[in-house]
Order: C-alpha cells, then structure tokens, then sequence
C-alpha cells in the first residue's frame, strides 16, 4: 500500500466522491512545488495506490491538491471551491491517510489512519 493514501467523501450526497483527480507535489529546498505524482478517486472515494515503488517521500512538506470542479460539474451541482489543496508534512517513515470531507461550498480534513 503507498504511504500517501487519500478519502474523499461527498457529504452533501452522503455518499464517497467517485473520479476526482488529485495530484501530489513536494516543496522543493528552494520552495518551490515540484509534482510528484497523480490519482483519481475510485468509487469508494479512495485513492490507493497514489505512489508507487519508483517514488520515494522523505521527510517534507507536501500538497494535495484535489480538483474538485469536474467532479461536481459533472453530477450537475454549481461549486465555490474548484479545487482544494491540503498543504501537510511528513517527518516520520509512517502511513498517511489524508480525508478529505467535501460539499459545494465547504470541505474540512484531518490526519486520518
């Protein structure tokens, strides 16, 4: 399992949010964000395999960054957020599970298990 895992559930539907697309990048010592890799959600709203083997985190700081407009333009539902971004940091070798709870016109997160 990649140690960068992510949920996404539609609490305006009740529901997870199924096909959105999620990209993660690193802060780089300059600081800049250098892209990482990318996901979709599948129908249980999770991202599984977001890193594979090839890809190494280390210590850092990190984004995900969801775009979440597709999503609600494609089940027919105006949106005020077109995307979400969750800036978090990694300082240790274990899992990260990042929710993401979601609605047209709110979202909140937590560090997840």
């Amino acid at each position: 399992m990649s140690r960068i895992t992510s949920h996404i559930l539609d609490t305006s539907a009740g529901r997870p949010a199924e096909g959105i697309y999620a990209e993660l990048s690193v802060m780089s010592n300059s600081g800049e964000w250098e892209h990482l890799t990318s996901g979709k959600s599948d129908r249980d709203g999770r991202i599984k395999d977001l890193l594979n083997d090839n890809i190494k985190i280390q210590n850092g700081i990190y984004k995900m960054k969801f775009i979440t407009k597709d999503y609600f333009k494609k089940n027919k539902i105006r949106c005020f957020y077109p995307y979400v971004e969750i800036v978090f940091e990694i300082d240790t070798e274990e899992h990260y599970h990042i929710p993401l709870l979601l609605s047209p016109f709110g979202y909140s997160t937590y560090r997840g298990s």
